[in-house]
């Protein structure tokens, strides 16, 4: 009988290649909750609903072919108890002390002769705990993962826990059949990328606009690639350098979305315009205050965006491009950057920019190691940070019984990208989180203070409009 695998996609390929020991290609996220949760709800939930998706319970294949990829191959050991751990989180048991232990886990490689994934239950966190999962990119994107998170979760604590059915079942296929599939992929992979109608939103905004029209975007996919690759390299900045191994992350509170709704209503712009306004901000606060002068600088984001169609609900896998977003950081007053900062996110609604880069990856995939280095090394001089905003639900929800009063995550810094910020609005809230390699930003929590100061700022300002006494 022939054996059940799944070729992987070029652009899961590319992520998989991307991996190195100083940047870990993971997806990490964590959940808080004010109580305890009890270990086998967690994993009665995990066996009901995570391992519905049969990808978590395949592993990384590296082919016995040449020049073929790599593929997804059924765990024959596997066994949940190995991707579930408990971990008692040190005195005095507060946020410092998490934030300690999720940038260590942040720092450590998975596995990869299992299922490239793992939850970690993190006890004696005040009262109640954390969860942390950690998942490789080439299982899936941020949408996907999302999608697949808030289906282990319900809107009421005492709701019945019952066997799901099986999600996106794979089909029956033998070695030589994948290959020859593999071969037709790879020769059709460009017209493919070119000819896609784009049903997806712009994922990394908080308040998405339908990109152009398939035509409109074939008609510029020449000129974006173009201006891509003539763009020119970001300033050398105490942000860029070589990476290390060990990583840092830090995250806030809860910020009120009607706070920031209350910046844009009053100031202009949508909500993502106000959030990537206080990073530009926050960003600049930072080199300021390590003695830098950032008057003269730009620096640009990579922003990924989502590129999913209705037929791509409920599957896994990365179906997403990057765009480059310059960050005004030389601007001092907050309304002119607020400005310039709408003004190119308007040009980034306008752009071909992510399918482009989608295609690229999706190269890469099928691509020798060496293409794929020179890729790396021309795009990622291009920007200095990732970002990325993910509206989540807009109310709580409970995992395995318990309320879940805080959420964050981090997507891996592409491209050898030292900073990664994240942006992410859950139950009326939006929640702001770092993650930085050590060696270059060792205080990733003097950026968040940056961009909740720039915040608050403009919080104070929109205030005195309200209040009719304008602003200086």
């Amino acid at each position: 009988m022939a054996r059940k695998i799944e070729i992987m996609s070029p652009v899961d390929v590319a992520w998989l290649s991307m991996e190195e020991p100083t940047n870990l290609m993971m997806v990490n996220s964590v959940i808080l909750f004010d109580r305890p949760l009890n270990i086998d709800r967690v994993r009665q939930v995990l066996e009901y609903r995570w391992l519905r998706y049969e990808r978590f319970r395949q592993r990384v294949v590296q082919p016995p072919v040449p020049f073929m990829r790599p593929y997804w191959e059924t765990d024959p050991h596997f066994n949940l108890d190995l991707h579930l751990q408990r971990i008692a989180l040190p005195a005095p048991g507060d946020r410092a002390a998490l934030q300690g232990v999720v940038s260590d886990l942040m720092s450590t490689p998975l596995d990869f002769s299992r299922p490239p994934w793992k939850f970690y239950i993190i006890e004696n966190y005040g009262d109640g705990c954390a969860v942390m999962a950690r998942l490789h990119h080439c299982l899936a994107d941020g949408m996907a993962l999302v999608a697949v998170f808030l289906s282990m979760t319900d809107f009421y604590p005492d709701a019945p826990l019952v066997p799901a059915e099986p999600a996106n079942p794979l089909p029956e296929s033998g070695l030589l059949g994948s290959l020859a599939r593999d071969a037709g992929q790879t020769l059709g992979l460009a017209r493919r990328m070119t000819g896609r109608v784009l049903h997806g939103a712009v994922g990394a905004l908080q308040e998405p606009e339908r990109l152009r029209t398939a035509g409109e975007q074939g008609a510029g996919l020449g000129l974006a690639a173009t201006r891509l690759l003539a763009r020119s390299a970001d300033p050398t900045t105490r942000l860029k350098g070589k990476l290390g191994v060990m990583k840092r992350a830090a995250w806030s509170g809860a910020i009120p979305l009607a706070d920031v709704k209350l910046i844009k209503n009053n100031l202009g712009g949508t909500v993502n315009d106000v959030l990537v306004t206080a990073v530009a901000g926050g960003l600049r606060r930072y080199l300021l205050g390590k003695g830098d002068n950032p008057d003269e600088l730009e620096i640009r984001a990579a922003v990924p965006v989502n590129l999913r169609g209705e037929e791509d609900n409920g599957k896994l896998g990365n179906k997403f491009g990057l765009v480059f977003v310059g960050l005004p950081i030389s601007i001092e007053e907050p309304l002119m950057r607020l400005s310039e900062v709408r003004r190119r996110m308007g040009d980034l609604k306008r752009s071909a920019e992510a399918p482009v880069t989608l295609g690229i990856l999706g190269m890469m995939g099928v691509g020798t190691d060496a293409f794929r280095e020179f890729v790396v090394n021309t795009l990622e001089p291009k920007a200095t940070i990732v970002l990325t905003n993910v509206p989540g639900p807009p109310i709580p929800l409970y995992l395995a019984g318990e309320k879940i009063s805080e959420m964050m995550f981090w997507v891996p810094q592409a491209g050898r990208l030292s900073v990664g910020i994240s942006i992410l609005s859950y139950a009326g809230n939006v929640f702001l989180g770092v993650a930085t390699d050590a060696g270059l930003v060792p205080d990733p929590e003097v950026i968040l203070a940056g961009i909740y100061e720039e915040l608050e700022r403009m919080k104070v300002i929109a205030r005195a409009v309200v209040a009719g006494n304008g602003h200086k």
